[in-house]
């Protein structure tokens, strides 16, 4: 049996945060917040203002340590919001700041409607790493937390990543 962590971003309705949460209780794996030093503060509009100038420069902000050590984990499932077509900045800041390589990774995205290319850009930044089970949920187009993807999809999906771990 692989030992996995579950590693991710969640905003404003903590959306990402349900799915790994859901992911973390039918697989027994440890889980962890990427969390920001300097939080995201103001209106859920001043936050998407602000997350739109940060992907469109690059921008990787500072997130605290793990306090998990990557080392002892042979899967890692990183998920994300999707913030203009890709993953938050934290995320991009977490996957350049360490090395996924030989380590199964799942990645999974939350999304309004408009998935882009997160995932494809997430892959991009695991050199060396095997993938398995890439998920994409949708949440309501309003930034809302009502779900759109039907649960059956998210338990299957979660039950193939169980599989998984348990080889």
């Amino acid at each position: 049996m692989k030992k996995m962590l579950i590693v991710y971003y969640s905003a404003v309705n903590g959306n990402t945060r349900r799915i790994a949460q859901q992911l973390q209780a039918a697989t027994g794996a440890d889980m962890e917040a990427i969390e920001t030093l300097e939080p995201y503060t103001g209106s859920h509009q001043a936050i998407v203002d602000q997350g739109r100038r940060e992907v469109d420069a690059g921008f990787k902000p500072a997130v605290r340590l793990l306090r998990h050590d990557l080392d002892g984990y042979d899967t890692v499932a990183v998920g994300t919001p999707t913030w203009w077509y890709t993953m938050a900045p934290a995320v991009r800041t977490f996957l350049t700041g360490h090395s996924l390589a030989g380590k199964t990774v799942v990645l999974f995205q939350t999304h309004g409607g408009w998935p882009g290319h997160t995932l494809r850009d997430m892959k991009a930044l695991c050199k060396g790493a095997g993938f398995a089970c890439p998920m994409q949920v949708q949440f309501d187009s309003a930034g809302g937390a009502e779900l759109i993807t039907p649960q059956a999809e998210i338990d299957a999906w979660i039950k193939a990543v169980r599989a998984d771990v348990n080889q």
